[in-house]
């Protein structure tokens, strides 16, 4: 899964069931952020958001971070979304 996330490229995100889809787990959406919520600094977590577009609320906090990470790379929110035709990476 690290590997799939990593190849995401700079402004581009996908979401957590994309990235499911793409290993073979239909329904395993909230097995990947589970697992990105554990994963090394060499790992581009912030760029995987939810189906909607949305960064997902998390216990640990984190959302303004990611937020900013993903706007540095000019990823651009209207009304707190992510227009998923413009910024989604479907090359799963």
């Amino acid at each position: 899964m690290y590997a799939l996330v990593r190849r995401i490229p700079r402004g581009r995100v996908a979401s957590y069931g994309s990235i499911a889809r793409a290993l073979g787990m239909p329904r395993g959406a909230r097995t990947v952020g589970w697992a990105l919520a554990a994963c090394g600094d060499d790992v581009p977590w912030h760029r995987v958001v939810n189906a909607q577009g949305n960064i997902s609320w998390r216990p640990t906090g984190g959302y303004q971070l990611q937020r900013d990470l993903l706007r540095h790379e000019g990823v651009r929110f209207a009304r707190g979304r992510i227009d998923l035709e413009k910024f989604g990476w479907e090359k799963l």
